[in-house]
């Protein structure tokens, strides 16, 4: 009784492990969207990551229909990897902003 309650219990484990990685997320790699989907601007002395015009687009559709509940799988790996990239160029900035004692006035041309 044991051994078959114990090959259950490992059978169970082995499909939830299974599911799981069926459904885990992939995502576009981040580094592959720098080249074309990163510029640096200048604003007060200092270089700063930002989006290219059409990445920060395709950003913001991403986004309206993540909040309609509308992505396909393989847009949903898209927001993930901009999502990604957006997090690591908003740390580097914020250490760019520090390291250079710079404070923003004017939050809208950022």
């Amino acid at each position: 009784m044991i051994n078959y309650d114990r090959r259950l219990i490992e059978a169970q484990y082995n499909q939830r492990l299974y599911q799981h990685a069926m459904t885990t997320q992939l995502m576009v790699q981040p580094s592959s969207l720098i080249s074309s989907g990163i510029k640096m601007s200048e604003f007060a002395k200092i270089y700063l990551f930002k989006f290219t015009d059409e990445l920060q687009s395709r950003f913001e559709e991403l986004l309206e229909k993540k909040k309609a509940d509308a992505l396909t799988p393989e847009e949903e790996a898209e927001y993930i990897g901009i999502s990604e990239l957006e997090r690591i160029f908003t740390l580097i900035n914020a250490q760019l902003a520090a390291k250079s004692k710079w404070c923003p006035n004017k939050l809208e041309n950022l």
